[in-house]
């Protein structure tokens, strides 16, 4: 797979649980105090020069081709969203923005927007991405999967975890759970075949509904071939096995 790929986002309903008003607005303002969140050291979206330069974005797709992560650099804390995800033939067209406007870290980091894969493109056959966010634009390719999604690409995603390859030693991993308390990796072992993944078990208040959370993992060595590679995830009620695609 190109060490650039990306995919757009459609229609994704989130499931929320029961609740008033008044509890949600306690909840969220519960899990922004995060003991593990970076102190922010500014204020609002990130501004231009935060943003990635031309053509530094990736992608990878997840769940059997249903969805894509696109990688972008930038703030920890500001993840882009998508805004609108077409297809035309086998290009996707994903347009970023920035989260509503909040306290963002000043580091730059890769982090992994969902986007859903419109209807119409065959994902077993070459995708071209292009992206568009703010001022920035950048185009990449996904190399077609071995076999097609078991149900169509458009439809509802499958809340479970699943994970793809960005880059040499890049692999985007997608879970579903509550949007406002996000895995923490605690430490990655990589080894033949795979990598064992630890995430931090925090004691934290969350909001209730079931949306999709990416994750980027980095690899200390670059994959080697085109064999199998799994992940092992253990902590914070994550444990079990993934199959990296791509």
């Amino acid at each position: 797979m190109s060490p650039l790929s990306v995919r757009p986002a459609a229609r994704l309903r989130l499931v929320l649980a029961a609740a008033s008003l008044a509890a949600t607005a306690l909840i969220a303002a519960g899990c922004a105090q995060s003991p593990t969140a970076p102190a922010p050291t500014g204020s609002g979206a990130p501004s231009a020069s935060e943003q990635p330069s031309d053509g530094d974005v990736a992608a990878a797709w997840l769940d059997e081709g249903r969805s894509i992560a696109v990688v972008t650099q930038g703030s920890s804390t500001c993840i882009p969203v998508v805004k609108d995800a077409t297809a035309s033939g086998q290009t996707i067209t994903v347009t970023l923005e920035d989260p509503q406007a909040k306290a963002c870290t000043k580091d730059l980091v890769p982090r992994a927007s969902f986007a859903q894969v419109p209807a119409g493109v065959d994902v077993t056959k070459e995708v071209e991405v292009k992206i568009a966010y703010g001022t920035v634009s950048g185009a990449t390719a996904l190399t077609g999967l071995a076999a097609a999604p078991t149900s169509a690409p458009d439809a509802m995603p499958n809340p479970v975890s699943s994970a793809g390859w960005f880059s040499d030693n890049g692999i985007a991993l997608l879970t579903w759970g509550s949007s406002s308390c996000k895995p923490v990796i605690d430490k990655v072992e990589q080894k033949d075949g795979g990598a064992t993944v630890a995430f931090k078990t925090i004691d934290r208040v969350c909001t209730m509904d079931l949306g999709p959370r990416v994750t980027v993992i980095a690899l200390d060595q670059p994959r080697s071939g085109s064999g199998d590679f799994t992940l092992t995830l253990t902590g914070d009620h994550l444990d079990g096995s993934v199959k990296v695609i791509g």
